[in-house]
């Protein structure tokens, strides 16, 4: 063999190499690989503990994903929140944080600073899912999302790991797991319902826990307000639930007048901006009923 020949072939077994190396990088294990069906699959629900195990398994696949505890809820259950974004920005992690406090408080921030910490800092963004137990596509949606942004090696995904720090944050495990036990303990599948669950799915508080977010009296609230607005200080808060007016499947800004006349203007502009984007895109990929 010439030494041509020989590089040749050495370069095209470092490319194998790479290209072996990129797609097991992210091969991550599937909701359907981990609980034997797809989120969202017809009378199949997951528990708050298949939840827990299956994050706990992605962060340990992927490099994208940090998993941290933001405390315990009412009934002493592990409140989560997963961290995700690409390895590059996880090494900065701390740094992104602090430009977003500093953003945020703009305490002996000028105009200038404020500039260039917005340049060279993520967007940070949030979006929690299962606050209101019983709609429960909230916390298997939150799942399917975890596992694709950790899965997905599209550029559009790329991209957003390169530019957003994403908080995926579980809003009641408690709930989830009395209403999905209690959905599933029926082995007739077309005997399973959300109804008649004999307890709050929110110790305390039940369907008005998002009504505690004012008053912070539950842990779940308390563990939730002091990663918003004492540790990360997110730029986007995506408060999710799962029904909207009658006739639509999703409701998003821009929202109706009159707006909150003691938030700044450019809150009600951001809003209007980043709704718009999202329904946008839905009527771009032909998904009907947004309104």
């Amino acid at each position: 063999m010439n030494k041509r020949t020989a590089f040749s072939v050495s370069v095209a077994a470092l490319s194998l190499l790479l290209m072996f190396t990129a797609c097991t990088q992210n091969q991550v294990t599937s909701p359907e690989q981990q609980f034997g069906f797809e989120m969202g699959t017809d009378y199949e629900l997951i528990n708050y503990e298949q939840l827990h195990e299956y994050w706990i398994k992605l962060a340990n696949e992927s490099d994208r994903m940090v998993l941290d505890t933001l405390g315990f809820t009412e009934e002493e259950r592990p409140h989560i929140q997963a961290i995700i974004t690409s390895p590059e920005n996880h090494r900065n992690i701390d740094r992104y944080r602090d430009i977003a406090r500093r953003l945020a408080k703009a305490e002996g921030v000028s105009r200038s600073d404020a500039l260039e910490l917005a340049e060279e800092g993520k967007a940070i963004v949030w979006i929690d899912g299962g606050l209101h137990a019983t709609e429960v596509l909230g916390a298997h949606q939150l799942t399917e999302l975890v596992y694709r942004m950790n899965e997905k090696n599209d550029p559009e995904t790329l991209r957003i790991l390169d530019d957003v720090i994403l908080l995926a944050t579980h809003a009641n495990p408690d709930g989830q797991s009395l209403v999905s036990n209690w959905y599933m303990r029926q082995e007739d599948e077309l005997e399973r319902s959300t109804a008649g669950v004999p307890v709050l799915y929110n110790k305390y508080a039940g369907h008005d826990n998002n009504r505690d977010f004012y008053m912070a009296a539950l842990a779940e609230s308390q563990n939730m307000n002091t990663s918003v607005y004492r540790v990360w200080y997110p730029q986007i808060v995506y408060n999710h639930h799962q029904t909207g007016p009658a006739g639509t499947v999703m409701f998003a800004p821009p929202f109706r007048d009159p707006p909150n006349h003691y938030l700044d203007p450019l809150i009600m502009t951001g809003l209007d901006q980043v709704g718009s984007a999202m329904h946008q895109r839905f009527v771009l990929e032909g998904k009907g009923g947004t309104t």
